[in-house]
Formats: C-alpha cells, sequence, structure tokens
C-alpha cells in the first residue's frame, strides 16, 4: 500500500484550516479540493479525483498521533494504484513538508511522487 510516515504529529484541525486545494493537469488530472477532520482530530479524509489511465475517486488518509503523521488510501475506498494515485500521494505529502517545515519523512515507498513544486 503505497504511503508517507512524517515524524511528527500534525494537528489536523489546523492543517485543514491551512489547506488550499491541490490541482495538477498535465499528463494526467490530479484534483484533491475538500478536507474533512473528525472530532477527535486523529483522522482526516481529503476527496481525491484522479485521472489517467482511468477516472478514480478515492480518499487520502491522514492519520496523526504523538509520534507521527501517516499519509495513505484510506482502506473503504481502494483504487488502482497507478502513477497518479501515488502522485496524489506524493503531492499531500509534499504539502505537509511545505506547511510543516521542522517535519521529516522517517518512511515511504512513494519517494519517486514526492517533490516540490
Amino acid at each position: 500500500m503505497p504511503h508517507a510516515v512524517l515524524d511528527k504529529q500534525v494537528d489536523l484541525q489546523e492543517y485543514q484550516k491551512k489547506f488550499e486545494p491541490i490541482i495538477k493537469k498535465n499528463d494526467r488530472l490530479i484534483k484533491i479540493e475538500n478536507i474533512f477532520v473528525e472530532k477527535h482530530n486523529r483522522n482526516a479524509l481529503l476527496s481525491t479525483v484522479v485521472i489517467d489511465e482511468e477516472k478514480q475517486n478515492f480518499f487520502i488518509e491522514l492519520l496523526s498521533n504523538a509520534e507521527k503523521t501517516t499519509v495513505r488510501l484510506f482502506p473503504g475506498t481502494d483504487p488502482i494504484k497507478t502513477k497518479g494515485v501515488k502522485k496524489a500521494l506524493g503531492s499531500v505529502t509534499q504539502n505537509l513538508l511545505d506547511l510543516y517545515p521542522d517535519s521529516k519523512i522517517t518512511k515511504t515507498n512513494i519517494e519517486e511522487f514526492i517533490e516540490s513544486d
């Protein structure tokens, strides 16, 4: 399962306030426009649309606790793991790194899809 783990806890409600929609158009379309944070501030879902080999609607999940924050695909929406889907995860990860520059990636299997714009 594609994912990235940051070494710090992210306040997801704060992130929700800072979040700007991510829209990328090139050889694929990636649209991440909305974020939903659960009331205990431990989980968030980002509604995502990727059109590359096919159109896929899914959620990217953020899980945050005292030690780390994980970016992964929400298991309830299981898209085909295309390059566009991995790039969407990489874009959210880079967005978190940009907004929280004291964070670092400790584990990932999508390194080639995480790049600053």
